[in-house]
């Protein structure tokens, strides 16, 4: 069977697939390369160095985001549907969490991306520099939920629940510390969502802007 050409394309989409399954720093050209049953040299066809290959990996991740919409008549609901996807896709991608806004190249979806978030603040009654204030602030709150998010060592309530076990029981004498006492208690029992953290601090950002934009 004739092996389909190599593209930019194809060369990127293996890349993502090594870069989910071990994180950006497994990621090399020759792992791409094995991937593809090519020479590495070949890729440089298409790529025009690991830093090139990053940037067009992180504009992959932001072909995923949904976008607001400018002029929608909710401007709250678009912002908060962009968030929830943002998470949700640094979630499948989640070594791409401190690379979002470091590119030096963005790519089309990067800049569509940006965007179309401050074209929804604007068009929604924002002057420039708030609608800078509130994009930096929404951006800061979901970037750093997602990092902690990637970082912590449990990813369902049944996990958070064994984990505050054996932190308690790494501890022998919790006496000292009465409110971490009754987190702890708690936490076990109901456990910790994601989702529902996520959302409450993000409707406390967005109810906050909201009030700051009416003044």
């Amino acid at each position: 069977m004739r092996r389909a050409p190599l593209t930019r394309e194809r060369v990127l989409a293996a890349a993502l697939e090594l870069a989910d399954a071990g994180g950006l720093e497994s990621l090399s050209m020759r792992k791409v390369a094995t991937a593809l049953g090519v020479e590495a040299m070949s890729l440089y066809n298409h790529v025009a160095n690991k830093e090139d290959l990053v940037d067009g990996l992180v504009d992959l991740v932001f072909a995923e985001i949904d976008l607001p919409v400018p002029g929608a008549p909710d401007w709250k609901g678009e912002m908060r549907r962009r968030a929830v996807s943002v998470r949700e896709v640094l979630n499948r991608h989640r070594w791409a969490v401190g690379l979002m806004e470091s590119r030096m190249r963005p790519g089309p979806a990067n800049l569509r991306s940006h965007n179309a978030v401050m074209g929804c603040l604007r068009e929604a009654g924002f002057a420039f520099r708030a609608a800078v204030h509130a994009s930096s602030l929404l951006d800061a709150y979901i970037y750093g939920f997602a990092l902690q998010e990637a970082s912590l060592p449990f990813d369902t309530a049944q996990d958070h629940a064994e984990v505050v076990e054996a932190k308690q029981a790494a501890v022998p004498d919790l006496t000292p510390f009465p409110y971490l006492v009754e987190v702890f208690t708690e936490m076990a029992r109901a456990g910790y969502d994601y989702a529902t953290e996520f959302a409450f601090g993000l409707d406390l950002i967005l109810g906050a802007l909201e009030r700051a934009q009416t003044k």
